[in-house]
């Protein structure tokens, strides 16, 4: 394939991708109910998530057992103050609000946290082909006081929702190349500090 050929399937996907936001932004919604969530500051409903915003993106995470989703929320974490900027933006996931609170604090995320874990919320707003534990993302509407459920994406390796992939792609490297990491530091065999007190 020629670079020409490359040009040209990109600015094909390009014009593809403009199509699929304008009929993304035509969608009507279908209202959904008020979920509850736990918190570390107790019980928050799914209304209350969108803080002063009319829009909210809610992220579904697997959890700090899913190194892929750990990629996925490390790279929208960097754009969060500019999503922030337009929208609410928040993350669930099975886990208990203090473990959630404690790999985000470990990763460096601000994002606000929530467990559906006790409640039946997975069960009917999931993002993947059936109920489970899919990672992606939902867009929700607080309209006229009713949430309506807008657009939803499952994430997954080449995805438009994670721009290393298309990184990697420069190089002509997928999914099948690479895979994610919690931590990319290798402990040298000898430390010349002396190597007391180590971790990991």
């Amino acid at each position: 394939m020629s670079k020409s050929d490359i040009a040209k399937l990109e600015a094909e996907i390009y014009a593809k991708n403009l199509e699929l936001t304008r009929l993304r932004g035509e969608v009507a919604g279908e209202e959904v109910a008020d979920y509850t969530f736990e918190t570390q500051e107790g019980e928050v409903r799914l209304s209350e998530l969108f803080a002063d915003k009319s829009q909210l993106l809610l992220i579904h995470n697997m959890g700090q057992g899913c190194r892929y989703c750990t990629l996925w929320g490390d790279g929208i974490s960097a754009f969060l103050p500019h999503l922030e900027s337009e929208i609410a933006v928040a993350m669930v996931s099975k886990d208990d609000p203090a473990t959630q609170r404690r790999f985000a604090n470990s990763r460096g995320w601000r994002f606000r946290m929530a467990s559906h874990a006790n409640s039946n919320y997975l069960q009917e707003q999931y993002c993947g082909p059936e109920p489970g534990n899919y990672p992606g993302a939902i867009s929700y509407e607080l309209r006229d006081g009713k949430i309506l459920r807008k657009n939803t994406c499952e994430f997954g390796p080449g995805d438009l929702y994670c721009s290393f992939w298309h990184l990697l792609g420069l190089f002509g490297l997928g999914a099948n190349d690479w895979t994610a990491q919690y931590n990319y530091w290798q402990r040298p065999s000898k430390l010349d500090d002396g190597g007391d007190n180590v971790l990991g």
